[in-house]
């Protein structure tokens, strides 16, 4: 793929009906950087819970991720997967997708375009985490470090996706088994390179009021450690098949 510029960019924002303040304040940061965004109207997971039951397989879920499956996890998975949907139809090859509790730091400009212009190099890229770890250095775009995760890597706030890519992962990523990001650092299943750049030029500001897990995370319940010891083993498994992809794909060693 060759250098690519904002104009061949799409911007989706995922954003409730209801969340009409978050609207306005990513509205507000998006205006001042001068990107134009397509607004996607969230999928609510207790609202249409029984359209999405079932796609949702809550045993493997369990399993995986060692809590039940709640309404908020379902609907953040349907809407990404949805608007991947959508970026596979559009006329841009690559997408940036948004949840509507970002705050951008002040060199996002200069990440977003250092990505696009070296986007030959990755087919997921994230701009913030919620954990990043053992990276490996695949090489700079522009000052920014563009990094591989042996270890979990999460967080879908701020993220690229090259619209082939998006085509072919929404349909392969029924039935939900995961939270959206856990099936994303599944690379190794799908096999597509998603990579992190490096310091992180936004993050996640939700006030302590999530629209997944709720007010101070009071929608998680997770199992007793003895019912989460599946999900520890696969964890514990995921780390070898994210080398073992890495290392296949010549991404596990370090690079100036």
């Amino acid at each position: 793929m060759a250098e690519l510029t904002r104009a061949d960019l799409g911007i989706w924002l995922i954003n409730l009906d209801r969340d009409t303040s978050r609207l306005a304040r990513m509205q507000q940061q998006l205006d001042a950087m001068g990107l134009d965004y397509t607004r996607f109207g969230a999928i609510d997971g207790r609202a249409r819970a029984d359209e999405l039951a079932p796609r949702v397989n809550a045993a493997a879920y369990a399993r995986n991720m060692g809590q039940a499956v709640s309404p908020g996890h379902i609907g953040c998975y349907a809407s990404h997967v949805a608007v991947w949907d959508q970026v596979a139809q559009a006329t841009q090859p690559v997408a940036l997708i948004l949840e509507d509790d970002v705050v951008f730091h002040d060199d996002f400009l200069d990440s977003l375009d250092a990505a696009l212009a070296g986007a030959a190099a990755w087919d997921t890229l994230r701009f913030n985490c919620i954990r990043a770890k053992w990276p490996v250095c695949q090489g700079y775009l522009g000052r920014y470090r563009l990094n591989a995760y042996i270890g979990p890597f999460t967080g879908n706030a701020t993220y690229l996706v090259k619209r082939d890519v998006a085509g072919r992962l929404a349909p392969a990523f029924w039935p939900q088994t995961r939270a959206h990001d856990h099936e994303m650092n599944r690379f190794f299943h799908h096999d597509f390179r998603q990579f992190g750049l490096e310091p992180f030029s936004s993050h996640v500001d939700d006030g302590g009021v999530s629209t997944i897990t709720g007010t101070g995370f009071d929608q998680v319940r997770k199992f007793a450690w003895y019912r989460r010891l599946p999900h520890y083993r696969l964890k514990a498994g995921n780390y070898l098949r994210r080398a073992w992809w890495l290392a296949r794909n010549g991404c596990l060693w370090r690079r100036a």
